[in-house]
């Protein structure tokens, strides 16, 4: 049995530790990944920081992280799809509250992740580059394709245009590097916003039009954009994105609907070693309001909102949908190419909390990985 090794978060918002950790066998409709890149997201730090108001129920001591590239070692009686050796891409959940589990997160050697939540990865693709997709990805699946958010088509390898345009706000994050060409892959137009600077690399991903999302009449001009065109409805990824979709998608024909990938308020100031005792009341107390202020306007709009979770894929026919008849075959034939860019920062499980820190100082375009041998 293989021996491992994690980098533990002992107890609430600890510094992780690396240490053994058991081996765990896959269950029936698992596979073992023997990682070779992982990568860290904001819901790592968020949760490091925050303690107990984020995922509350978690058992400490355990294992964070959710986006794993590596190598199939072994798999459940009922893995089809999969067999030792192959090189895959793996959404890891063992953060979820139905999971819970340290062996299914993915800082450390072994993985166990569901075969669902997986995909082959062609020998061309590198570790670290695949590495980035899996929770963007998942995200962004969620938020366009299941029935509850936008309900769009399932993507596929020669889309016909359906006459829609789609809003990302935030086309340069992971989440909207990968709905760009989720969205596009499914037969939308799609309007984008960014800063300038990664114009270009939003408009490569395929979308149409890319505005700033800092200008002060980046609403009108979005309006005005959508003149003569049919919403797919938004996808708002920033704190300040839902109100600024929700005026929008407001007054533009077709569905009124966005789908939220980013809280309203900022957990920034978490991050905060010097900050004040009550910080995380007031920042549940401004999710509260804030909430309540966007309904109600989305409500005098006429548009409806919803939060995206980005593992309730694994529950419907959305999973697999992407990650079997979809994203194997466009990895293998370059049709989708993984964003955003990886940005290698370390070579080990030591490396993972510096990872974590320089993904919670902000990056841009980009996403923090480290690399396993």
């Amino acid at each position: 049995m293989p021996t491992n090794s994690a980098a533990w978060i002992n107890e609430k918002r600890a510094t992780l530790k690396v240490a053994p950790a058991p081996y765990t066998t896959p269950n029936e409709d698992e596979i073992v990944i023997a990682a070779r890149a992982v990568a860290v997201n904001p819901l790592d730090w968020i949760i490091q920081v925050a303690g107990n108001m984020a995922y509350r129920w978690l058992k400490y001591p355990t294992v964070l992280g959710s986006d794993v590239a590596g190598e199939v070692v072994e798999v459940g009686s009922k893995v089809t799809r999969f067999k030792k050796g192959d090189r895959v891409i793996g959404h890891a959940v063992g953060s979820d509250k139905d999971s819970n589990s340290a062996a299914r997160g993915t800082f450390q050697n072994y993985v166990v992740v569901l075969e669902r939540m997986a995909s082959a990865i062609p020998s061309s693709l590198a570790f670290e580059d695949a590495s980035v997709m899996p929770l963007a990805l998942s995200t962004a699946s969620c938020g366009l394709f299941q029935k509850d958010q936008l309900g769009m088509q399932f993507p596929t390898a020669n889309a016909k245009p359906n006459g829609k345009t789609l809003l990302v706000w935030g086309g340069s994050t992971s989440v909207g590097s990968n709905a760009i060409q989720l969205a596009v892959a499914a037969g939308n137009n799609v309007i984008a916003t960014s800063s300038p600077k990664n114009f270009e690399y939003v408009k490569s991903l395929g979308a149409s039009q890319v505005f700033d999302y800092k200008s002060k009449s980046v609403v009108k001009e979005i309006v005005e954009a959508f003149k003569g065109k049919v919403s797919a409805g938004a996808l708002a990824i920033g704190t300040s994105s839902a109100p600024a979709c929700v005026q929008i998608i407001g007054q533009v024909e077709g569905n009124k609907f966005v789908t939220m990938a980013t809280p309203a308020v900022s957990f920034d100031v978490l991050a905060d070693e010097n900050r004040k005792a009550f910080t995380q009341l007031g920042i549940i107390r401004k999710l509260i309001t804030s909430n309540i202020s966007l309904q109600v306007s989305a409500r005098r709009r006429g548009v409806k909102v919803k939060f995206i979770f980005g593992t309730t894929l694994k529950a419907n026919e959305v999973s697999h949908a992407i990650y079997q008849d979809f994203l194997p075959s466009a990895l293998a034939e370059g049709r989708f190419p993984p964003t955003p860019r990886a940005k290698v920062v370390g070579k080990s499980l030591n490396d993972i909390q510096t990872a974590m820190d320089i993904q919670r100082r902000g990056v841009s375009a980009s996403k923090v990985v480290v690399t396993l041998s």
